[in-house]
Parts: C-alpha cells; sequence; structure tokens
C-alpha cells in the first residue's frame, strides 16, 4: 500500500484512481475471477458431499465480479487505508480488511436496485435484471457477510480482545444499516409529509454513514488505537456519508453526467425520495407548490416533464444552496473534533482533502 510520501503527490482525484487497482486485487484475492475447488474450500470449508463448481461461479461469483467491474469510487475502503497511516498502524498487516466496507457497499446497492426496482446503475442495466431477481438478492446477501473472512482468516495477526471488538462494530453497523434503508424505504412509498431535518440527517447517517463510520472504526481499533480515537473518527467518517447523501442527492438534479449513470435527472423524483432539498422545499413552499411537489413525489412518474417540474420547485426555494450548505456545516464541525487527536501528517492532511472531495464533487 502506498506510503506516506506517496499520498503527497498528486490531486485527490488522481489518488483515487491510483489506489482502485491494489483494492481491486486484494478483493480478487478473496474472491477470484475463476474460482476452483480450493476456493470453495478456502471460503466455505470442507464439504460434507461435494460443492457444486459451476452453481458456486454462476450464482456468486459471476454477478459479484459484474457489478465490481462497473466502477465505483472506492472511497470506504480508502478512507480506512488514510485513517489507518493516520494512527500509524501497520498496513501490512491489516491491508485485506478494505474487502469489508467495499464488498458490504456493493451487496447493499445491488439489494437497493431491487426494492427500488431501478434500472440502471453505473451505467449499466441493473443486476437483477440480468441475473434474476433470486441470484441477485442471495449475491447481495453473500457480499454483507463473506468479507468476514478477512479478519478469520488473520485472526492471528490481532489480539482477541481487539478481534472482539472489531466484530461488535460490524454486527452493530450492519444492523443500524438496515434502519437506514428501512426508513429511506419508508418514507419514499408516500404518505409521509412531516419528516424532519433531523431525522433525515439520522436516516443518513445510518443508510449511507455506517459503513463509513465501519471503516474508520475498524481501522482505529485494528491498529491499536484508543477507543476515544475510534469514536471521534467514527464521527468524523458518519460525517462524511451523510455528506456524501446530501452530495448524491444534489447531484441526482443538477449533475448532468453524475445523473447518467443512473438513468438521466431526477431519478430520486422518479422513487419518491425525500430528500433534504424535499424537506426544506416543503417546508418553504407556498401551499400550491408544496402539494404539487407531493403529487409528483407520490406518482413514482417516469414522465421527464413533470420529473423537470418537481425539480424546478426545488431550485426555486433555494433548496440546492441550502442542502450545499448544510452538508458543509456537517462536515466542519466533524473535522474539528477529529483535528484535535490526529497529529499532523501526510495522511491526515490527505484525510482534509477527502472530506473536500466527498462533498464538492461533481459526480
Amino acid at each position: 500500500m502506498s506510503n506516506s510520501d506517496e499520498i503527497k503527490k498528486g490531486n485527490f482525484i488522481e489518488y483515487l484512481e491510483k489506489m482502485k487497482p491494489e483494492i481491486d486485487g486484494i478483493i480478487e484475492k478473496y474472491i477470484p475471477k475463476n474460482i476452483d475447488k480450493k476456493w470453495l474450500e478456502f471460503t466455505f470449508g470442507v464439504p460434507r458431499y461435494s460443492y457444486s463448481l459451476d452453481a458456486a461461479d454462476k450464482s456468486l461469483v459471476r454477478p459479484t465480479w459484474d457489478f465490481i467491474s462497473r466502477g465505483g469510487k472506492r472511497w470506504r475502503p480508502i478512507l480506512f487505508l488514510l485513517i489507518t497511516q493516520a494512527v500509524n498502524g501497520d498496513m501490512e498487516k491489516i491491508k485485506d480488511i478494505v474487502i469489508i466496507p467495499e464488498l458490504i457497499h456493493n451487496g447493499t446497492i445491488i439489494i437497493d436496485d431491487i426494492e427500488d426496482d431501478g434500472e440502471l446503475r453505473r451505467g449499466k442495466t441493473v443486476l437483477h435484471k440480468i441475473f434474476g431477481i433470486d441470484i441477485a438478492l442471495n449475491a447481495g446477501n453473500f457480499l454483507y457477510f463473506f468479507p468476514l473472512l478477512a479478519l478469520s482468516k488473520n485472526r492471528d495477526k490481532f489480539k482477541p480482545e481487539i478481534l472482539v471488538k472489531a466484530y461488535e462494530i460490524y454486527v452493530q453497523e450492519m444492523i443500524n444499516l438496515s434502519l437506514g434503508q428501512g426508513t429511506d424505504i419508508y418514507w419514499h412509498r408516500g404518505g409521509v409529509e412531516d419528516i424532519k431535518e433531523e431525522e433525515y440527517l439520522q436516516m443518513c447517517a445510518f443508510k449511507t454513514g455506517c459503513l463509513s463510520r465501519m471503516s474508520a472504526k475498524l481501522a482505529v481499533i485494528l491498529a491499536g488505537a484508543s477507543d476515544e480515537l475510534a469514536e471521534a473518527a467514527g464521527k468524523v467518517a458518519e460525517a462524511m456519508g451523510v455528506a456524501f447523501q446530501i452530495q448524491d442527492d444534489i447531484l441526482d438534479i443538477v449533475g448532468e453526467k453524475f445523473a447518467k449513470g443512473k438513468g438521466g435527472l431526477g431519478m430520486d423524483i422518479t422513487e419518491g425520495k425525500r430528500t433534504l432539498m424535499v424537506i426544506h422545499t416543503l417546508e418553504k413552499a407556498t401551499e400550491e407548490d408544496r402539494k404539487r411537489l407531493i403529487e409528483i413525489l407520490n406518482k413514482h412518474t417516469d414522465d421527464t416533464k413533470e420529473r423537470t417540474e418537481a425539480i424546478e420547485i426545488i431550485k426555486k426555494y433555494g433548496s440546492v444552496e441550502y442542502a450545499q450548505k448544510r452538508a458543509r456545516e456537517i462536515m466542519k464541525q466533524a473535522w474539528a473534533e477529529t483535528d484535535k487527536l490526529l497529529v499532523a501528517s501526510p495522511a491526515k492532511e490527505r484525510l482534509n482533502e477527502f472530506v473536500n472531495y466527498l462533498i464538492e464533487r461533481k459526480i
């Protein structure tokens, strides 16, 4: 993995692109693109009877790599690595752990696309419309649990009490993730119009913030640093997840390049999502605009004109600018707390660049 001198070079986007192949290489170490019986035994143990290599390949490995190969920013594992460096952790000792947040993240997207009945993801047809809902759902669930092998296969590198903490972090965040996703689903079904901003932020903290918080806390705990630092790093990482979600919501209605890979601008309108911008608009809008926006959201319309109309209502009340402002405020407050606990280093500087990238990105 990159050392402190390497992370000084180039801008942050270049750094992200440079790190992707290394992360994908670790993923492939655990899920080879061409599996054999040795991998089946490594992953599932010695069979009592006999494994079907063909079934494992076509139901798990091929769908997984179809999805992973589409791209993605890999920012959660990179966050894990940066925090490990910032707390002087042993990079060689912990590097395999990067697969945990990344594979879980991909699993959540596969399942999210089924729940939202999506059409496109990362510019290609959603996985369940290629392999079927049953295969995609099972593959998504597989990615929730499989990456724990990175901990169990490396247990001899860590003290038992540290491993226990790591497993506890994993379990709690996976529980939290379900509430975040469930809340989002419940809201965009319609019929709930009095959502408070604080409730939305909590939903984001669980739906999107869980895996970044998991990354940060695992990095600190596995590096042998203090629980206090783990909590502080977890808070700034959670804020990064929240800011990332807010920026995703913003780009869905103003980012042409970003929205292209999802099917066009306003897909969140089609899904009826109650974003921070929608919540702000509903608070500030006239009764006429409020009713119309709710009507369009509840229709789950795929009509381009209606989506555009909803976007214009949102823009009319300065809700895009408000969401951008709140994302920056959330990140600034969270970073201030962590800044005090991390000593000056190239990794800390890069982490600060990372924070700014997530809330200013255009794609």
